[in-house]
Formats: structure tokens, C-alpha cells, sequence
């Protein structure tokens, strides 16, 4: 396809191919038709269903999570330190893992932004050439029907009037050149207007316009939307390095929320990306299959391709205007020296070289024109605005959905963690150890030594600050004995 050789021609990217290959699937599960076609139910169907994939693994993951949940929210069962240690590195680890997916979506938003805005700035300059053309013959149209015409008239009105000589036959000549000049006039007007009527119904500035608009809301809102990912992440890294028990939590309420956003850009990202690589398999093809009529086909097919075994559909009528132009300016060479004779005092001299002037602006507009609608200009625009939407852009939308993806599953593992970890998160005091002091006792004298601390705290002690705690045994016969003692029975005294 091209004019040129080497590597100014479309290639349909790797990419492309791979995911066109993907199976579009109807409501019932058969192959359809995987053209890129937008108007088509059928083929938005297909897309739908390939969008419902990640939507389906996200109830499916918003289920087993919920049941998980329930499961160890009446766990509070505590933990050895060395237990929640392990969880907070494997929280640490995934969430530097999950911070990298999120930057890989952030990278493939500016590539597909990158992209979408060469796309758009091609698009202007093919929109700009196609004006060019259309005001072009505009012009040629306005200079020959309009200033033209209007001195042909006036020339004869001139020759209308009766002669002081009487020279019929050389009258009759020159009436008919200049009938002649107006009907060659008439041609080349109806050339300039044949070549425009067809691109009267290409417009792209509307739809660049439009484009550019959806890009400048698509662009920061996706960077803000992984930017707050990427803070959650953050967060979570900040609580497990400074044991914070509230901000595990909120990551578990907050990272619900982020897991159902990354699979829903997901499933947004996979049927957008399928349906750009269907379109690169043949951008030309879309092009002309949105013309309204066959005349305008042929003409975007030539323009889209650049061929040079095709014509230029415009060739023939500018080759008809450009002739009948010279066969004007001729038939008026031929004519003006005989009139001036039959009219000597008429102004003929001003009037002609008036004409002539309209003539060869006329000529020299549509002498430019040949180089306007030449596909060469546009079909390098038309080259570069597919690449940068084909190879940049699908790239890009390909990184987001990917990283679209990994995120959603490594927030998933990082919920199911976080909502493991914080649960046996409590202060320094509640955590299952034992004093070095008396790290000898079994379990059951541990616990006395925490019920003589406690027992000491509340009837107070005489031990100093410094002296290690008692046993049970020990505190219970020092208090004893600092007891006042108790009046001596009967019974004792009389022994």
C-alpha cells in the first residue's frame, strides 16, 4: 500500500494482530464477525462479552473475599510477634509489586495520550488540506462566474450596439469567439465545482474537535483515579512500617473500593483495546466505509492508499478546466484586436485586458490545484496519524489494561492480607510475652507473676522499684505478715 517504498507504508502492528485474534463471541457463544464496526449490534455485543470477564471475576473475587471475612472477623485469637512480623514483609513486599502495576498504568496512559494527540494533530492537517482544496475551487469558481462573466457580459452589451461600419462579417467572427471565451468560462467554472461538490461532505474538524474534548477530561481523570491507587498503596506502606492498627483498617474498607475500580477499568480497558486493534487491521477500510456516497469512496480509497497504478479521481475535470481556460485565453487574443476595430471608442482595450487578467488568475488558481489534490501531502498525514494511533496508542491502552489487572489482583491479595493482619494488632502490653526475668517459669507461673503485679498495684508494697516481682506464693506471705496481728483466742492463751 503507498506510494513510496520502505517504511512509509501502514503496517498492521503485532499487537493488533493478537488481539484481533481474540474470539468474538455473541450471547450465545458463537463467532461473529470481528470487523471493527461501531454501528454494528452484533459486533458490540461481542465486545460486551469480552468486557464481562473481568466484571465476572470480580464478583467472584468480592465474593470469596466476603466469605473470608466472615469467617475471621470473631477471630481475635492473639498472635506471637514473630507471626504478625511475617505478614507485615509480605504486606510490605506486595505493596511495592502493587505501587509498580500502578506506575505501568501510568506509563501507558501518557503513551496512549502521546498517541491520541498525534492522531488528532494529523487529523487537523488533513481537515486543513481538504479545506484548502474546497476554497481553492471556490475561488476558481468566484473568479470565473462572478469577475469573469461579468466583463464577458459587458463585452457583449458592447458588441450588441450597432456598428458606424459595415463590417458584418468581421462582427459576426468576433461574436462568436466570444461566445466561445463564455462558454469555455462556463467549463472550467463547472470543473471547479465538480472537483468540490464531493468533499462539501468530508468534515473531520468537528470530530478532531470533539475527540480533543474526550481526551482532556480522559486523560487527568485516569491520572488522578491511579494516582489515588497509588496513594492507598502508600498508606499501607506507611501503616505496616509504624504499626498503625487504624490505617490497616482503612485500607481494608478503602481497598474493597480499589479492587472493584481496577477491574472495572479492566473490563473498560480489554473491550476498548480489542475493538482499537480490530480497527488497525484496516483503518483505510473504516475510512471509506463511512463515506456517504461511492464517488467519495473511491476518492478517500485513492487518498488512503496512494497507489500509483490508481488515478486521481480528480485528474479528468481538472485537465478539462485547465484546457478550457487556455482555449479561453486564446479565443480572446483572436478577438480583442477585430473588436477594437468595429468599436474603436467603446473602452474594448480596458475592458479586454480586464478579462484576460480574470483569465489568467483563473489559470494560475487552477494550476496550484494540481498540486492540492495530489494524494502524496495528505496520504503522509493520513500515514502518520495511523501510526501514532496503531502503534502508540493501542501500545499504551495494552500497558493500562494489563497493569488495569495486576493491580486488581495484587489489591486482592492485599485485602485478604491486611484484613488478616490487623486483626491481631493490639498494644505493646497484649502481645503473648513473657518477661526475660522470668522466662524460666511455665505458663502456669507466668500467669501467677502477672496476678502478683496486679495484686501489688492495687494494696501497694514495700519492695523497692527496682526489685524484681515476686511469686504468687511470696507476695501473698509478705502481705501476711505485714498484716497487724489479730488478738490471741481463748483457747491459745489458755494453752
Amino acid at each position: 500500500m503507498g506510494y513510496t517504498s520502505g517504511d512509509e507504508v501502514y503496517n498492521i502492528p503485532t499487537l493488533a494482530r493478537l488481539l484481533h485474534s481474540l474470539p468474538h463471541l455473541n450471547v450465545t457463544f458463537h463467532r461473529v464477525n470481528n470487523t471493527f464496526d461501531y454501528k454494528s449490534p452484533v459486533y458490540l455485543e461481542s465486545l460486551g462479552i469480552l468486557g464481562s470477564i473481568p466484571a465476572a471475576w470480580l464478583i467472584l473475587t468480592l465474593l470469596v473475599l466476603l466469605i473470608y471475612l466472615l469467617t475471621r472477623c470473631c477471630d481475635r485469637k492473639p498472635r506471637p510477634l514473630k507471626s504478625i512480623s511475617a505478614l507485615k514483609i509480605t504486606l510490605a513486599v506486595v505493596s511495592v509489586l502493587c505501587c509498580a502495576a500502578i506506575g505501568l498504568g501510568l506509563y501507558g496512559n501518557d503513551d496512549l495520550h502521546n498517541g491520541i494527540s498525534q492522531f488528532l494533530a494529523e487529523g487537523k492537517q488533513v481537515d486543513q488540506l481538504f479545506a484548502r482544496i474546497r476554497n481553492q475551487t471556490d475561488a476558481i469558481e468566484r473568479q470565473l462566474r462572478v469577475q469573469a462573466n461579468s466583463q464577458i457580459t459587458q463585452i457583449k452589451d458592447i458588441l450588441d450596439e450597432p456598428m458606424t461600419n459595415a463590417n458584418m462579417t468581421a462582427k459576426k467572427q468576433v461574436i462568436d469567439w466570444i461566445n466561445m471565451a463564455s462558454g469555455n468560462n462556463t467549463l472550467a467554472a463547472n470543473a471547479a465545482a465538480d472537483i468540490r461538490r464531493p468533499l462539501q461532505s468530508i468534515h473531520i474538524a468537528e470530530k478532531v474537535v470533539k475527540g480533543e474534548n474526550i481526551e482532556a477530561i480522559r486523560w487527568p481523570t485516569t491520572m488522578a483515579l491511579l494516582s489515588i491507587l497509588l496513594m492507598l498503596c502508600v498508606v499501607l506502606l506507611v501503616g505496616v512500617a509504624r504499626h498503625n492498627r487504624c490505617a490497616l483498617i482503612a485500607f481494608s474498607v478503602c481497598g474493597l473500593l480499589a479492587v472493584i475500580a481496577a477491574y472495572v477499568m479492566a473490563s473498560l480497558y480489554i473491550a476498548t483495546t480489542v475493538a482499537l486493534a480490530d480497527l488497525c487491521m484496516a483503518p483505510d477500510k473504516f475510512l471509506q466505509d463511512q463515506a456517504s456516497t461511492e464517488v467519495t469512496k473511491e476518492i478517500l480509497h485513492y487518498y488512503t492508499s496512494c497507489e500509483r497504478a490508481r488515478a486521481n479521481p480528480f485528474t479528468q475535470r481538472q485537465r478539462e478546466g485547465k484546457a478550457a481556460i487556455q482555449n479561453m485565453r486564446t479565443v480572446l487574443d483572436y478577438s480583442k484586436k477585430p473588436a477594437m476595430e468595429l468599436y474603436p471608442r467603446k473602452g474594448l482595450d480596458h475592458k479586454f485586458s480586464s478579462l484576460l487578467n480574470q483569465v489568467k488568475e483563473g489559470d494560475m488558481l487552477m494550476t496550484s490545484l494540481i498540486s492540492l489534490v495530489d494524494c502524496k501531502a495528505l496520504y503522509t498525514h493520513y500515514l502518520r496519524g495511523a501510526k501514532a494511533l496503531c502503534n502508540v496508542g493501542l501500545l499504551g491502552l495494552s500497558l493500562m489494561l494489563a497493569s488495569a489487572i495486576l493491580a486488581g489482583l495484587l489489591l486482592t491479595a492485599l485485602v485478604w492480607i491486611d484484613s488478616h493482619t490487623w486483626i491481631y494488632i493490639r498494644k505493646r502490653k497484649d502481645y503473648h510475652q513473657v518477661n526475660e526475668t522470668e522466662s524460666f517459669l511455665p505458663a502456669p507461673a507466668a500467669s501467677q507473676a502477672i496476678a502478683a503485679r496486679t495484686l501489688q498495684r492495687s494494696q501497694g508494697s514495700s519492695y523497692p522499684p527496682d526489685t524484681p516481682p515476686p511469686s504468687y506464693t511470696s507476695a501473698m506471705m509478705h502481705n501476711y505478715l505485714l498484716e497487724p496481728s489479730a488478738p490471741m483466742h481463748e483457747a491459745q492463751t489458755l494453752m
